[in-house]
């Protein structure tokens, strides 16, 4: 399973690189003005970043965005800052129809906002590269997102579609883990997501154990 890291600041994603070695890195508007600096400055600080490797950076189109002849405009525009980038769209008819058009451009695509599997499968169908189903909101309003996740790997792979599935808008390690028992292929988390999921208070206590054992033992 490839990790991605959910974020827009630089730091976070030089740790994630150099610490975890992320396979990507997802933004969105949310990210962007959370790193306090301009879109585009912010954008081709991250591409700088990844330019000479092949992992992937989502970059969100104006979400104000509603005709897809708009979204497509600028979706070409953003394409062409980096090869890595690849362009989110929202799960929308209009986010639909500009996937199409960008497969056809040769413009990958991460079609996110996805909340069914419906959506999903249009999605697919359409020739999202990366489809995004968000399973964080949807458990906080209570609903289950396992059996989703799992729904969304059996349609892809009925029918040998090319879309790979980042699990997004994850909140723990738990979420984590579904996504890699549902057997999707990328799961995108924010720094402090990872940071706890990583960590283990087991660890901890185990460490100090064997430190004292240590300490307590001849060396030579």
């Amino acid at each position: 399973m490839k990790f991605f890291l959910d974020s827009a600041h630089v730091h976070e994603i030089e740790h994630a690189l150099n610490m975890w070695n992320v396979d990507g890195v997802t933004t969105n508007p949310k990210h962007i003005q959370a790193s306090g600096k301009p879109f585009m400055v912010v954008i081709r600080e991250i591409a700088a970043m990844f330019a000479g490797t092949d992992k992937p950076v989502s970059v969100e189109v104006n979400p104000h965005l509603t005709a897809h002849q708009d979204m497509v405009a600028e979706a070409a525009s953003l394409a062409a800052i980096s090869p890595n980038f690849v362009i989110k769209l929202p799960a929308t008819e209009a986010g639909f129809k500009s996937v199409a058009v960008l497969k056809e451009m040769g413009i990958r695509t991460n079609l996110t906002l996805v909340f069914s599997a419906a959506q999903a499968l249009q999605a697919m169908r359409m020739g999202a590269y990366f489809v995004s189903p968000f399973v964080g909101w949807k458990e906080a309003n209570g609903e289950e997102t396992l059996g989703l996740l799992g729904d969304i790997v059996a349609i892809r792979d009925n029918f040998g579609f090319d879309s790979q599935i980042i699990v997004s808008a994850v909140r723990n390690g738990r979420q984590i883990v579904d996504g890699a028992v549902a057997g999707a292929e990328i799961v995108t988390a924010g720094f402090s997501v990872y940071q706890e999921a990583f960590d283990h208070p087991y660890t901890h206590m185990g460490l100090g154990r064997f430190q004292s054992f240590w300490d307590q033992t001849l060396y030579e």
